[in-house]
């Protein structure tokens, strides 16, 4: 995600393509509820089910 945000800052589109790509491409095979906890950076730790995974 930092790099990401490197590329839209930096406004280069051809590394922010490759990153995007690469991005999705994990999404699509990854576990979606850890992706989307990774990724919620408004959450707080402690508000996570104490369920395991």
């Amino acid at each position: 995600m930092v790099a990401i945000a490197e590329a839209v800052r930096d406004q280069d589109e051809r590394v922010l393509r490759r990153l995007l790509a690469r991005f999705a491409e994990q999404a699509a095979i990854t576990d979606l509820p850890a992706l989307r906890d990774a990724l919620d950076t408004t959450r707080q730790h402690s508000d996570r089910p104490s369920g395991g995974r």
